[in-house]
């Protein structure tokens, strides 16, 4: 009984499986290592939402972080996701950390293979009544078509920013018992577990060519509101190819008119590399800054400052020819126009300190005391 209880989500497991070796961007073993990783976390989210939500009793879920990627997921970020019920009315709570953003956003529909989600609503904190204590609540009756409530706390600095407090209730079963467990409820559950699996997969492999694949290689774009995200939030898109020996410089000026402003880049499976032991991200809070208010980022598999050091602004690569690219704004305080965004350069490695105008190498000692200041800020602040 009990393998027939489980068998859709055992026969997902192994089409998942299927799906990631057959990935037409796999071209090492480390590639397709990767992919079985990601894979883990796939189950894994798919296991959390299936398993951790009751529409009765409502809750934040916390399903991307760094032990399950997904979405070109950003380093900065704590994601949370609560499912909604057309009709119903919800109280959100909270207490404001001191994190640089904290959004929210109603969603319709779901992410696909073939389209997107719809955005129903979106604001950040700066449309709620905030307490001297930072707390705050509102309430939100969820409008025909609305699926699911997102939350994002940002942090641009890692170290002194703190996140907040927050949950979410539904009016009409606060104080109410759980219903019993039931062998249907059981086997529904495994059901949509299966579903899940296998659509993100395929959601995922897809959504890259609807946007950052468009554009030719090492091209992003300038600065335009994100696909399905929020008003106050501006994100240029790309992706880059590179052989071991090229560099990638991007040139951004610092912006004072946003709370957040950060750059990644992620592997071809539309996720994040590695950010707490690498540095594969960087926010103006942890990035140089030039004297000409230009911040210059060197995406590359080398170091660019050949094997006895580093430079404060590199992207290490981690033995991906291609990836995904993207620059955030967010909480910005105005338009963005394209003399804000990135300007691109190949260049090969050995050119690199002659393409930077403030060329400053720091020591081996100095970047690994930064990669030690990663490691601390994920321990401190991720969920999983």
């Amino acid at each position: 009984m009990s393998s027939d209880l489980t068998r859709p989500l055992q026969d997902a497991i192994a089409e998942a499986e299927r799906l990631i070796e057959g990935a037409p961007f796999i071209r090492t073993e480390q590639d397709l290592l990767e992919g079985y990783d990601y894979l883990a976390g796939r189950i894994r989210m798919a296991m959390q939402m299936a398993f951790d939500h009751d529409l009765e009793r409502p809750l934040f879920i916390n399903p991307t972080h760094q032990f399950s990627r997904q979405g070109l997921d950003n380093p900065d970020a704590i994601y949370f996701n609560a499912y909604l019920q057309e009709g119903v009315e919800y109280v959100v709570r909270g207490v404001r950390g001191t994190t640089a953003d904290l959004s929210f956003q109603v969603m319709g529909g779901a992410y696909t293979a073939d389209s997107a989600a719809t955005s129903m609503l979106a604001f950040d904190d700066r449309e709620l009544e905030i307490a001297e204590d930072g707390s705050f609540e509102f309430t939100y009756v969820a409008e025909p078509g609305a699926k699911t409530m997102i939350v994002r706390e940002v942090y641009n600095d890692w170290d002194t920013e703190e996140r907040g407090r927050l949950w979410i209730e539904r009016t009409d079963t606060l104080g109410r018992p759980a219903a019993p467990l039931t062998r249907a409820r059981l086997a529904q559950r495994y059901e949509v577990a299966a579903k899940l699996l296998t659509g993100s997969i395929q959601t995922w492999f897809a959504f890259p060519q609807f946007f950052e694949r468009k554009e030719p290689a090492n091209r992003p774009t300038p600065p335009q509101s994100t696909p399905g995200g929020l008003s106050s939030q501006r994100s240029s898109i790309g992706h880059y190819e590179l052989a071991d020996d090229e560099a990638l410089i991007v040139t951004v000026p610092e912006c004072a008119d946003c709370a957040y402003q950060a750059i990644q880049i992620g592997s071809d499976w539309y996720v994040s590399t590695d950010y707490e032991t690498h540095q594969t991200s960087l926010t103006k809070a942890q990035a140089v800054t030039d004297p000409d208010g230009m911040m210059r980022f060197v995406i590359s598999e080398q170091s660019p400052a050949g094997p006895g050091g580093a430079i404060a602004n590199w992207l290490e690569c981690l033995g991906h020819r291609t990836g995904s690219l993207m620059l955030r704004w967010q909480r910005i305080e105005r338009d963005l126009g394209p003399e804000d965004g990135p300007v691109v350069e190949k260049v090969a490695i050995a050119d690199v300190p002659d393409r930077l105008p403030y060329y400053s190498p720091i020591t081996t000692e100095e970047y690994a005391a930064r990669i030690a200041a990663r490691q601390r800020s994920v321990a401190r602040r991720m969920l999983s």
